[in-house]
């Protein structure tokens, strides 16, 4: 096969030494262009691959590098696809938007549809071509500060470019029809939308003047500076020191400073009684050999009467069980250690493990599509001044990936966003 396309992207190899392209391996290479036609036979998507098209039409991505395409999906499933859209192999047409180009293939991924996704011989291969979770990424205390760290940590100015004013790193809650027209959402609803998300939040937990609480992965402090705006006492813990440091002085900015307390501490040395203990997307790093300790935690720190709210980005049960084992792009370069519970895990940890009982109140998974494509246009128009801070093309490919990747993950509904009430039985 030949490149038809000249390269549109070429990664350092140096900053990106798992970019450099896989040795070739023509069995891999041709079991992933099987899988290609077999997958593409009913995708209402186009894959333009050496001058040949594959799919039902629709969006459509072009590849512009067939051999190194291919190399890499026969060699990982897991990470290919997404790396070779970091490398520069390919890439959406130029009239289609990469969300809109990802969709068809998270719903291909749906639990109804997973059973059907390849034939019972190529499922009994996909050993060969999946990766399992490599042991350095342990959430252990030592192992949830550098995992963290390694995401969070990576520039509080990067994230304040796109980040709306609140700089609140989860979904936002709109009023209206958060799926309706997502090529028209606007920056500028997203701060009351993030507001409103967060009194979502302290509505659920009965937080008021004088309430004690505490923020389990605090960010950068929104949540707190909310709460303490209400007249509650707020301690507000995580373990990524930038962020940590950030939070403060966006706390002092507020004028909250004698009313939020915030510690560099792992969710474990948490001490105290609490009225509300709040927990925003923190659990999706923890781990699953964790997750009894991350609840049993807060069951220990809820004084009597006392409720937790923990909103949490989840994936269908059937699919957290296939792939929980896996290493996926996500945990490679972006989220190392994390892996999405399911709702049903929630609660079966919290009935077996704990006293404590998980309910759902609200569903944000639309909510948070909205929320990505605004952070994405945020990002690609502030590039400029991303790039200025020491951001390469490479990183710029990588995040827009992620970005659009979640998106067509909610709009598909293989991902949704929730808010839990975690209540003593």
């Amino acid at each position: 096969m030949t490149d038809l396309y000249p390269a549109v992207h070429q990664p350092v190899a140096e900053t990106w030494p798992s970019l450099v392209r896989p040795r070739s391996n023509p069995v891999r290479r041709a079991g992933a262009l099987a899988a290609i036609r077999f997958i593409a036979r009913d995708l209402p998507a186009t894959i333009v691959l050496d001058n040949r098209r594959y799919g039902q039409g629709g969006p459509e991505m072009q590849v512009h590098r067939s051999g190194p395409f291919l190399d890499r999906l026969g060699q990982d499933a897991g990470s290919g696809f997404g790396e070779a859209y970091l490398a520069g192999d390919w890439d959406p047409s130029p009239e289609t938007d990469l969300a809109d180009l990802l969709v068809p293939f998270a719903e291909r991924f749906s639990s109804e549809r997973d059973s059907h996704l390849l034939p019972k011989w190529a499922q009994s291969l996909r050993w060969l071509v999946t990766r399992s979770q490599p042991g350095d990424q342990e959430n252990d205390r030592a192992g949830a500060r550098e995992n963290v760290s390694r995401h969070y940590d990576l520039s509080n100015a990067m994230f304040s470019e796109f980040l709306d004013p609140t700089l609140t790193y989860s979904a936002a809650y709109f009023a209206a029809d958060a799926a309706a027209e997502l090529a028209t959402a606007s920056y500028d609803e997203l701060s009351y939308a993030q507001l409103r998300k967060l009194d979502s939040i302290l509505d659920a937990a009965g937080v008021r003047a004088g309430s004690r609480v505490l923020d389990i992965g605090c960010g950068w402090a929104s949540l707190a500076i909310r709460a303490a705006q209400r007249g509650a006492w707020v301690t507000a813990i995580t373990i990524a020191s930038q962020q940590a440091l950030m939070a403060q002085r966006r706390i002092a900015d507020a004028g909250v400073s004698d009313r939020v307390q915030v510690a560099l501490r792992d969710y474990r040395d948490q001490i105290g009684e609490f009225d509300a203990v709040l927990s925003v997307e923190m659990i999706e790093a923890v781990g699953e050999n964790y997750w009894p300790v991350y609840f049993g935690a807060i069951e220990r720190r809820l004084a009597p009467g006392g409720v937790a709210v923990v909103q949490a980005i989840v994936m269908p049960h059937e699919r957290m069980l296939a792939t929980r084992n896996t290493f996926t792009w996500v945990q490679k370069y972006i989220f190392p250690g994390g892996l999405l519970p399911s709702v049903h895990a929630i609660q079966e940890v919290t009935a077996q493990h704990t006293g404590l009982q998980a309910q759902v109140i609200r569903h944000l998974g639309a909510d948070y599509a909205r929320t990505l494509r605004i952070w994405r246009n945020r990002f690609i128009d502030h590039w400029p001044q991303i790039a200025g801070l020491g951001f390469d093309d490479t990183f710029r490919r990588m995040w827009e990936f992620y970005l659009a990747y979640s998106e067509a993950g909610f709009r598909a509904g293989y991902l949704d966003d929730v808010q839990l009430l975690l209540t003593k039985r």
